[in-house]
């Protein structure tokens, strides 16, 4: 089953991401601790996985410590006055999530697969679970992604009903080749900064 393999890959693509990436996380960690010495280099917070059940994502800190916690960007009032000089560009590229790589690794989430919802996104949740894939799961019974479909189709400029149907495409479409349609997706999408909104 896909599934198992998908797993497999998970583990392996990370290992080789976090080896390869370690001098630029390194460096970044080192930019940001100059950049706002205040705070955290990393960024943690409680977010929906696999079968509903929390974990804790990690990311680089990109936000003033004064920021809303536990608000999705798209809901903050005028967000760029709480990023710091060094996240303007980190976000803009997307370095930011780069540490979901040990999130990947140790189990947490999938390199592909619906993002995960913030603890109190009740309504993605909900909107999520009227969708049933190839395997009979819905898309809140995956492990999240660092990136999905929804991610290469609008992203931040998505509600939750157009992000949850965007979810539900996913995993009726739940292949290899979806998921490498997907991945290097990303990085066409990444590059030409689109769907973020800020």
């Amino acid at each position: 089953m896909y599934l198992y393999f998908k797993r497999f890959l998970d583990l392996i693509l990370s290992l080789c991401a976090i080896i390869v990436l370690l001098p630029v996380i390194l460096i970044l960690s080192v930019i940001i601790k100059i950049d706002d010495p205040s705070g955290p280099v990393f960024f943690r917070q409680k977010r929906f996985g696999k079968d509903k059940e929390f974990f804790y994502i990690y990311k680089f800190r990109t936000m003033k410590q004064d920021a809303p916690h536990d608000v999705p960007t798209e809901d903050v009032d005028d967000p760029l006055r709480y990023v710091t000089r060094s996240g303007k560009w980190i976000r803009r590229y997307s370095l930011d999530e780069l540490p979901q790589f040990f999130n990947v690794f140790i189990g947490d989430m999938s390199i592909v697969a619906p993002r995960p919802a913030l603890w109190n996104q009740d309504n993605l949740i909900r909107e999520r679970d009227q969708y049933t894939g190839k395997y009979g799961l819905t898309p809140n019974n995956y492990r999240p992604g660092i990136t999905g479909w929804a991610q290469i189709n609008g992203r931040d400029a998505l509600n939750d009903a157009a992000k949850a149907a965007m979810d539900g495409e996913y995993v009726r479409n739940i292949s290899f080749l979806f998921d490498c349609r997907c991945f290097f997706g990303t990085f066409l999408k990444v590059f030409r900064h689109e769907g973020v909104k800020e």
